[in-house]
């Protein structure tokens, strides 16, 4: 008798029957330190010791996207295994490209054709029935999805449903508008089949498409989830959170899973976590090389530090990490320099920043009475979906146009294509942030083959000191140098001198 059998449960975990001795070999092996975990609320009230265990102990069930993860378990250690579950499709290559060239697919009212990248992801997610498609942003994820969405509606059981969950409203409307504009050559009618759900909207539809917010269904029963084979979970690295954790839990009766996302966070235990939920991680292909077929504009980076007096060093120097984002984002001379620096850009500008009252209130209204175009519009979590969705059209159809907007409404999935620079306004070491507030501007358009970032960090060093947010450059650096990207360094005074050198 093999050491460890593998037996399939349902379609969120699988059973390992297997000694007690090697079951808390599992348990140790599939438990993780939640990064960050010493600043949680549990963790300091010491309800919670910080880690994630992937495997229970009691029950033996772990996630069934982990089964990969087992069997190097057992291989690693020399132990048998029996793996009695089955994951993958028969689905040829044939098949696949006979789905590709059967659908009518077009663009802005132009037949597309999927590129290569594209049609490897398709055909490894139609092979593997499970699968997390890691694609950077401006690779199509939209596309893939609706290849994929048109197989199963017509390859699986006509009573069941498929569920696309989105993290915001904003991508709701901007996913059924793609689907819409895919099909608009094709005699499929995107109206009659999918619904769309988000605040205040019907949760329960005849249509066999579901777009939803996962904040609109999390709370639905067990029973809800029963009516779907087919889950799509897009910027699935949000799906570590554990409303969302909960939420696909209760697709049991689910077969396909597919994940897609630009960036995942680097942390081994969120990587393990949406692969369960999902399946393993395939890398779709690279920014560096979508620029290179010129498929995204090329991308370039000023990494502007500001540079400080003395006594305004001595004013916040050694201060916790909050009050140093306090003084950076009231302290006059830093958003002037901000200011004057998005209404001399040329073309459209995105300016992000991180706290709505704080900082981007002020400065989109500095922005206001100093930029002459009057074309400066702002986007945070308060703004209505409606009012989103107007200001991207605007901000698509310009040209001298400035977007100020918060990280949160902006940096995952918002398309807007027809960006020329990006602006840092608040300090950010999160690799999926930085990743993702990059891509806004990388989209192509027949007028735009190129966009800039401009990062800007402070120097408050005092001595040997280096202060937080000058360490977060250091970090954004470091994901500049693993993507490839171009990168320039500046220094600029910025009290008491000019800083209309820059431009």
């Amino acid at each position: 008798m093999s050491d460890l059998i593998i037996k399939p449960v349902d379609s969120v975990h699988i059973y390992i029957e297997c000694e007690e001795s090697l079951a808390r070999e599992l348990n140790e092996y599939f438990t993780f330190l939640v990064p960050n975990y010493q600043f949680t609320p549990a963790y300091k009230k010491r309800k919670w010791d910080g880690q994630i265990r992937l495997f229970n102990l009691y029950s033996r069930r772990i996630y069934t996207g982990l089964l990969n993860y087992v069997i190097k378990f057992a291989v690693d250690r020399g132990y048998s295994y029996e793996n009695q579950v089955t994951n993958e499709d028969t689905i040829t290559k044939e098949n696949m490209l006979d789905l590709l060239t059967n659908l009518k697919v077009s663009a802005n009212g132009e037949k597309i054709v999927p590129h290569d990248h594209q049609v490897k992801a398709i055909y490894h997610a139609l092979k593997k029935n499970r699968s997390l498609l890691l694609s950077p942003t401006g690779s199509g994820k939209s596309l893939i999805i609706y290849y994929l969405m048109r197989y199963y509606l017509d390859n699986i059981d006509v009573d069941k449903k498929i569920l696309i969950i989105v993290p915001t409203t904003g991508l709701v409307s901007q996913m059924y508008n793609d689907f819409k504009d895919y099909s608009s050559m094709d005699d499929w009618d995107i109206s009659k089949n999918a619904h769309v759900i988000f605040s205040g909207q019907d949760k329960v539809s005849d249509k066999r498409i579901i777009i939803s917010t996962w904040q609109s269904i999390y709370k639905m029963p067990m029973e809800y989830f029963e009516n779907f084979s087919v889950v799509f979970g897009d910027e699935c690295h949000l799906f570590k959170a554990k409303s969302l954790t909960s939420l696909m839990a209760k697709t049991k009766n689910c077969p396909y899973k597919i994940g897609t996302t630009g960036t995942l966070d680097g942390s081994q235990t969120h990587k393990l976590v949406i692969e369960g939920l999902f399946g393993p991680v395939f890398n779709v292909v690279k920014t560096k090389e979508l620029m290179e077929k010129e498929l995204l504009s090329n991308l370039t980076i000023d990494c502007i530090t500001l540079q400080y007096n003395q006594d305004s060093i001595k004013e916040i120097k050694r201060a916790k990490y909050m009050d140093e984002i306090k003084w950076l984002t009231q302290k006059k001379e830093r958003n002037d320099f901000i200011t004057n620096l998005c209404c001399k850009l040329k073309g459209n500008t995105l300016l992000l920043f991180n706290y709505v009252e704080q900082h981007g209130i002020p400065l989109h209204t500095m922005i206001q009475k100093a930029y002459p175009n009057e074309k400066v519009f702002l986007i945070h979590g308060g703004t209505d979906t409606e009012q989103r969705e107007r200001i991207r059209k605007i901000v698509d159809t310009e040209s001298e146009a400035i977007l100020v907007a918060s990280y949160g409404t902006c940096s995952t999935g918002i398309n807007i294509r027809n960006i020329n620079n990006v602006v840092f306004g608040s300090p950010s070491k999160s690799v999926v942030r930085v990743l993702q507030s990059i891509g806004r501007g990388l989209r192509k358009t027949k007028t735009k083959d190129k966009v800039k970032l401009y990062d800007i960090s402070d120097d408050l060093s005092h001595k040997s000191y280096k202060n937080h947010t000058l360490r977060h450059l250091d970090e954004r650096i470091k994901i500049y140098t693993n993507e490839e990207f171009k990168f320039d360094k500046t220094n600029v005074r910025i009290e008491g001198d000019k800083h209309e050198q820059l431009l």
